[in-house]
């Protein structure tokens, strides 16, 4: 499967962004998927998943209860809704297709990525 992220951008610290991720090629019904991060210097992260009824969600710490991640398989494309942003959040984010019953955490556990997106927030 196919993978492109977009929707990046420069916010300020409080604002919102939409991310959309783009599938194409297999069954995008048949993957969970998940959101990772990677910010300057840093291991890239996981930020969210879903699996893929979207009936089971999973988020990081960091983003609980300011990101919402949300899919329409009719569309194969997967959100990430982020509120309240804050400097921290800034960093490449990078959607990924993986299991399909269960979210996992684990990079290891994504077999698709996508190209990643920038976000930035300024303050």
């Amino acid at each position: 499967v196919q993978l492109q992220a977009y929707g990046g951008g420069l916010v300020q610290a409080g604002g919102s962004l939409r991310l959309s991720c783009a599938a194409s090629g297999r069954t995008f019904s048949g993957y969970g998927m998940g959101w990772f991060r990677q910010a300057p210097g840093k291991e890239r992260e996981f930020v969210a998943g879903i699996v893929w009824s979207g009936g089971s969600t999973c988020y990081a710490d960091s983003v609980k209860g300011r990101f919402t991640i949300s899919r329409d398989n009719a569309k194969n494309t997967v959100y990430l809704q982020m509120n309240s942003l804050k400097l921290e959040d800034t960093a490449v984010y990078y959607c990924a297709a993986g299991r399909k019953y269960a979210v996992s955490r684990s990079r290891l556990e994504y077999d698709y990525w996508g190209q990643g997106t920038l976000v930035t927030v300024s303050s």
